[in-house]
């Protein structure tokens, strides 16, 4: 194997804002690399304070740019990192980079973040699954200028009545609405939206699909947050979990 391939290509999750929610393994690869494209203005510059790497915004470039960038300085033999928000595996557009890098015969890997979606979760401080409420989470997004599948749009999702994540969506709110109410949620189905979960000014909203939309225009969001949909945000079901219940066994516990 030649000396390239020994030296990966780095896909890392920033986590979803706050600087204590990287992995070990992604800090740790931020400080030793050499060259890091990072994802514009998503990503907290703490992150990126204090290091000996050349650093990209990629806010403002294209995909031939970006990669022109990660590829040259794999090839020089250089530590290449491409931080994404979030977990990369989610809405972060590394399909087509990845692509392109074993196009070029570059070896990567992915390391994983914290997403968006579960530090909303914590900052709701609510379960997403719980017992004969929700054993289901469906992550999405509402059609804009990304195309949706027909298939998968959110009055067909909504259908299943699950907990819903629903990204890069908050600024079509009243469109959003519009779906879930057609596809059977009620009236009063709560809804919370999450401006910059983790981060310093994170913002929350509670209300239900009638009221969410006038709240959000209030509070001017209209982007950065995530859309949650579902009676988990009720609180706790009736039913508790067979995990810890006293009188179900299972492997550790008889």
């Amino acid at each position: 194997m030649s000396k390239e391939q020994h030296n990966p290509v780095y896909f890392v999750g920033a986590g979803p804002g706050d600087v204590e929610l990287i992995t070990l393994k992604g800090r740790k690869l931020l400080d030793n690399a050499d060259i890091i494209v990072y994802a514009g203005s998503l990503v907290n510059k703490e992150l990126l304070t204090g290091l000996h790497a050349e650093i990209h915004d990629s806010a403002g470039l294209h995909l031939d740019e970006i990669m022109g960038i990660m590829v040259e300085g794999q090839r020089a033999g250089k530590k290449v990192v491409r931080l994404h928000t979030g977990d990369p595996a989610i809405f972060g557009a590394i399909g087509e980079q990845m692509a392109r890098l074993k196009d070029e015969n570059i070896p990567f890997s992915v390391v994983p973040g914290v997403s968006s979606a579960t530090a909303a979760a914590a900052a709701l401080q609510c379960e997403l699954t719980l017992p004969e409420v929700s054993q289901t989470v469906i992550i999405t997004r509402q059609a804009g200028r990304t195309p949706v599948p027909k298939e998968e749009s959110l009055r067909s999702l909504g259908a299943h009545q699950a907990t819903m994540m629903i990204f890069l969506s908050v600024s079509m709110i009243e469109t959003v609405v519009q779906e879930l109410r057609a596809a059977g949620y009620a009236d009063d189905t709560p809804v919370a939206v999450v401006e910059k979960a983790s981060w310093p000014d994170e913002r929350k909203l509670r209300a239900t699909l009638v009221t969410i939309t006038a709240k959000v225009a209030e509070a001017g969001i209209r982007k950065t947050a995530m859309i949650v949909v579902g009676d988990v945000l009720r609180g706790i079901g009736s039913a508790e979990s067979k995990l810890y219940d006293k009188n179900f066994a299972h492997g550790c516990r008889s």
